[in-house]
């Protein structure tokens, strides 16, 4: 997977976003004025972290296979081979989703 090649720098984390369902489970499509946009995402990398004013290293928040919460609108959107990954800085997420 070419995603695995791409280490982010500082405190960014790369994030796969999930796609929203648009059929439902007895097969019917279902327009896209109905899907709700989905603001889930699993963690596919992450930077080391940033530096604070002494110097010292803050990791990330978060690690990899983690399903976070994304805001509405933010990141930047990379294609990587046919995927269509998205980078936001670490504290632009709004959570980690539990199972």
């Amino acid at each position: 997977m070419a995603a695995r090649r791409l280490i982010p720098l500082l405190d960014r984390v790369l994030i796969d976003k999930v796609q929203a369902v648009s059929k439902t489970a007895g097969g019917v499509l279902l327009p896209e004025s109905v899907t709700q946009k989905v603001n889930e995402g699993i963690v596919v990398a992450v930077g080391p972290g940033r530096r604070n004013k002494d110097g010292d290293l803050l990791p990330t928040n978060v690690k990899e296979g983690d399903k976070v919460l994304l805001p509405e609108y933010g990141g930047s959107q990379i294609k990587l081979g046919d995927k269509e990954l998205y980078l936001y800085r670490d504290e632009e997420l709004l959570g980690v989703l539990k199972d």
